[in-house]
């Protein structure tokens, strides 16, 4: 979580997006700041993502509710344009299909 909270406190905008558990991965929670930067990491249960968004003040979304944001789709496209940018760390930061 201390990913996390870094994210949120060096960032503005940011919005908390809950990913279900799947087959393939755990129930993960995606934070996506006002420019579209983003980042995501694993979380016990949503609640437990409930709970850290009460905790940051930060509103929590259903993304199979809502989808994920243009702004996200937006940065992935600019960082794509821009391969002098580091790519996110394999398996951490990777956006799901």
């Amino acid at each position: 979580m201390e990913h996390l909270v870094a994210f949120v406190r060096s960032r503005y905008g940011v919005e908390a997006f809950l990913e279900p558990r799947t087959v393939m991965t755990e129930t993960t929670v995606l934070l996506i700041a006002h420019d579209g930067e983003w980042t995501r990491r694993r979380v016990a249960d949503p609640e437990a993502a409930g709970r850290f968004a009460r905790k940051m003040n930060i509103p929590l979304y259903d993304v199979q509710l809502v989808g994920y944001p243009q702004r996200m789709r937006d940065f992935n496209a600019r960082r794509k344009l821009r391969p002098d940018r580091p790519s996110p760390r394999p398996g951490t930061d990777r956006p799901r299909p």
